[in-house]
């Protein structure tokens, strides 16, 4: 394993990122869009992580973060731009044969835009507790064309029943709807539900593959 750690800065503000290398080279990426606050270092993304290490994937971090202030004036483009110059960087030094893209809560609206470039035509993805009660996210995921996997929580403040029922019509979308999770997919003041729940959320991710 070799890890290699930098940044991208734009106006003044650093985005750091971790690319995790296989040691015999890897043809596919799978880069990981954490939520605001649930950082790849949380349970779903740092398991998520290992199951596509240990797949033969490189693994790329987008690690930004943002606290409540910066998280307000956050705008759709700049986001979605700060998430494109890390991935830029990556793709300047290594060119992949395929890509898989996941994305956690807010990450999910990087994830909209980026499925619309080119480059991204035959990726798949993963999107864990996505912003349902979004538009651009609803829309996307409804008229989808790529294979891609959607999990979250039926306690999760962002669950909508009716635009969920309605994905069910995209053949393309594997869909897991997780009874009593929340928006961490945990179940509230259960630590035990809440690993099984995290046992059953990894091995729906690691049928998922390239």
């Amino acid at each position: 394993m070799d890890i290699v750690g930098s940044y991208v800065e734009i106006e003044g503000d650093k985005t750091p990122y971790s690319l995790i290398r296989q040691d015999g080279g890897a043809d596919t990426l799978a880069v990981i869009l954490p939520g605001a606050g649930y950082t790849t270092q949380a349970p779903l993304l740092y398991y998520t992580t290992g199951i596509f290490y240990n797949k033969g994937y490189d693994v790329l971090h987008v690690n930004y973060s943002y606290d409540k202030e910066k998280l307000a004036a956050l705008t759709e483009e700049g986001f979605t731009g700060t998430v494109r110059a890390v991935i830029d960087r990556v793709l300047e030094k290594k060119n992949y044969r395929s890509h898989i893209l996941t994305a956690k809560s807010v990450g999910t609206i990087a994830l909209v835009r980026l499925l619309e470039e080119e480059r991204f035509r035959q990726a798949k993805s993963l999107w864990l507790t996505p912003l349902l009660q979004r538009d651009d996210v609803f829309n996307c995921l409804a008229g989808i064309k790529h294979e891609s996997l959607v999990i979250l929580g039926d306690q999760d403040p962002c669950f909508r029943r009716e635009r969920f029922d309605e994905l069910e019509r995209n053949r393309l979308l594997e869909l897991s709807l997780i009874k009593d999770a929340n928006h961490s997919l945990e179940i509230e003041g259960n630590v035990h539900e809440s690993m099984d729940v995290l046992k059953s959320v990894i091995s729906v991710v690691s049928r998922f593959q390239v």
